[in-house]
């Protein structure tokens, strides 16, 4: 028996706030001296088949996933699944030897900007579910007497570093937009137990379009990092086999209902 599961990579974002992220705060010294972090499960990632991807990783994680784009601002991600479930994500578990983006090792650290400028603050998710409110002693401390403890300050630290990515990114689809490279896509797959999965939703750069950018912006997107980023992009495509194999593998060792 054959069944059809269509999908988009894109239809698990929310309409409004960061993906996964359900009750952002500002991380304050005297409201949250209590609070602690236990060790950390991606359960909270296991039903999504799409995560925010930045510039920076696309080489690391073309190794391993689809690399797409979606929305009107071209917002890259890497795709995990062909349906909605994440396919590296097995008991609150990343699968072994394959890259972890970004995006979910800052979970469920965030930077907010603040209101009164332009600066930003360190936030937490208040609803994650490995985050101790300060019910026990488990965990680790987010501050101690006061100070940032060195947990809260690698978390700035990679926030910081992600903040500065997704600029980078957010110019780089600028870019693509502007010179018309992307074309909607759609893949349709046969899995080795027989059935059907259409994935849509999605653009990719158009290879022809690509070959007739003019010189000048050529040179420019070698020199500034961009042309590396689409070669990654393409290159990543090829993953798409590897997403068959492991979703075949899973129906294959699910009970039929």
């Amino acid at each position: 028996m054959t069944a059809e599961t269509t999908s988009s990579p894109a239809d698990q974002a929310p309409s409004s706030g960061p993906l996964f992220y359900r009750e952002p705060l500002p991380l304050q010294s005297d409201k949250h001296a209590a609070w602690r972090l236990l060790p950390g499960s991606l359960a909270f990632a296991a039903q999504t088949n799409a995560i925010p991807a930045v510039a920076g990783e696309f080489g690391m994680a073309a190794q391993h996933f689809p690399i797409l784009f979606t929305g009107k601002d071209a917002a890259p991600i890497v795709a995990v699944g062909l349906a909605r479930d994440n396919l590296f994500v097995r008991d609150g578990v990343w699968a072994e030897d394959t890259y972890a983006p970004a995006y979910l090792r800052r979970y469920p650290f965030v930077f907010m900007q603040s209101e009164a400028d332009d600066n930003y603050l360190l936030a937490i998710d208040a609803q994650a579910e490995h985050l101790n409110q300060g019910g026990s002693d488990e965990g680790e401390p987010l501050f101690v007497d006061g100070k940032a403890t060195e947990l809260v300050d690698n978390a700035m630290r990679f926030c910081a570093d992600f903040t500065r990515e997704h600029e980078m990114t957010r110019q780089f689809s600028a870019a693509l937009v502007e010179q018309d490279l992307l074309v909607e896509r759609s893949i349709d797959v046969t899995l080795n137990t027989g059935e059907k999965m259409s994935v849509n939703g999605f653009h990719v750069v158009d290879v022809e379009k690509l070959a007739k950018l003019p010189d000048a912006v050529v040179l420019a997107w070698h020199r500034n990092g961009y042309l590396a980023l689409v070669h990654h992009h393409l290159s990543s495509l090829a993953r798409f086999s590897a997403l068959v194999k492991r979703q075949s593998e899973l129906t294959a060792a699910t009970p039929a209902a």
